[in-house]
């Protein structure tokens, strides 16, 4: 009887924790928050870590993804631990060519611009990444009952990064092909979907208690670009891993005039970024979700009396909501000091307290 009790009780405590209730739009103890990029390079310890050794190989180590994705979790206090890893590490473990450049970001060797090169992109298993499984295993054992969010890039920004072959301002080529091949397109995005959802499935199986879908790009299209030619992709991902019953975040910089159809794409959970205020992005999404954000990453380089009056304003936004996850509006910044994201987490919950 011990063994059962000891086995259910860290699941059952990691379910009732703020941030889990507050994606579930339930009552909370307190405003939950982290902060997208939590893990990794604002923390002087990571950067000792990660000395010598590349992105990508940091992230197929389970050792050093553990340990980075626990260190802001120890530092700040935060409410949920984010996985340590890269949106185009799926699209390494099937055998694209790239690689992380510093400065730069990914780097495709061979660009995505015909049919014959969609041959690149096949089915992703579970045997392609087992350093993700065993990672979210230790940080499951590690982090008892702070929820671990696993996540994955959104088909149109990994279709981005394929197709430019790299980071790009206009997306030119992304468009062109979009615009000018539409079937070709589509089974692209369509083939990024399926690798997606097959890499949030292992993360979850492993015991992610959450998943977050980067569409960090999509701010680049109209409203009826997306709905026509990614809508589609992005439903096909959070429909794939509804039956799990893990809350599904979405996210997009940029993406003040496509909130309602993140939501209608099957996020219970829509962040926002720092451009809106909450209870505008609220109105746009409408009933029925949850929200996350949005405190400018800049803000945190600004004297404390003016971190604190933007955080009093988020939060008093975020009261619009459903529900709200306190979060950044983007990632936090490299040069962001760390002392900063912790007082602002203890402001949070101080003022946040039920």
């Amino acid at each position: 009887m011990a063994d059962v009790t000891e086995t259910s009780l860290p699941h059952a405590t990691v379910r009732d924790s703020a941030f889990l209730r507050a994606c579930r739009r339930e009552p909370v103890p307190h405003t939950p928050v982290w902060f997208m990029r939590q893990a990794g390079r604002s923390l002087p310890e990571y950067r000792k870590l990660r000395e010598g050794t590349a992105m990508l190989e940091s992230c197929m180590r389970p050792d050093l993804v553990t340990e980075i994705t626990l260190q802001p979790v120890r530092r700040h206090g935060v409410d949920a631990a984010i996985f340590f890893s890269d949106i185009v590490v799926p699209l390494k473990a099937i055998g694209i060519d790239l690689d992380i450049k510093p400065g730069v970001g990914p780097v495709v060797a061979n660009p995505i611009r015909s049919r014959a090169d969609l041959a690149q992109l096949r089915d992703l298993t579970p045997e392609d990444v087992p350093y993700i499984t065993e990672a979210v295993g230790q940080l499951v054992g590690e982090l008892g009952g702070t929820p671990l969010i696993g996540f994955a890039g959104a088909p149109f920004t990994l279709a981005s990064y394929l197709v430019e072959g790299g980071p790009s301002k206009n997306h030119e080529r992304t468009k062109a092909l979009m615009y000018g091949d539409p079937q070709l397109w589509a089974d692209l995005v369509g083939r990024l979907a399926q690798i997606t959802s097959a890499f949030l499935k292992v993360q979850i199986e492993a015991g992610a208690s959450a998943i977050q879908l980067f569409d960090s790009w999509a701010g680049a299209l109209s409203a009826a670009d997306y709905r026509a030619s990614v809508l589609p992709a992005s439903t096909k991902v959070l429909s794939s891993v509804e039956h799990y019953g893990v809350p599904r975040i979405h996210f997009g910089v940029g993406t003040g005039e496509l909130l309602r159809m993140f939501g209608e794409a099957g996020a219970d959970v829509v962040g926002v970024d720092w451009r809106i205020p909450l209870d505008v992005a609220a109105t746009r999404v409408g009933p029925g979700k949850a929200l996350q954000g949005n405190l400018d990453s800049a803000v945190v380089f600004a004297p404390w009396e003016a971190i604190r009056a933007k955080t009093d304003e988020v939060l008093a936004a975020g009261r619009a909501a459903e529900g709200h996850i306190f979060n950044l509006g983007h990632g936090v910044l490299p040069h962001t000091d760390p002392e900063v994201l912790t007082r602002i987490v203890a402001h949070v919950h101080e003022v946040s307290a039920r």
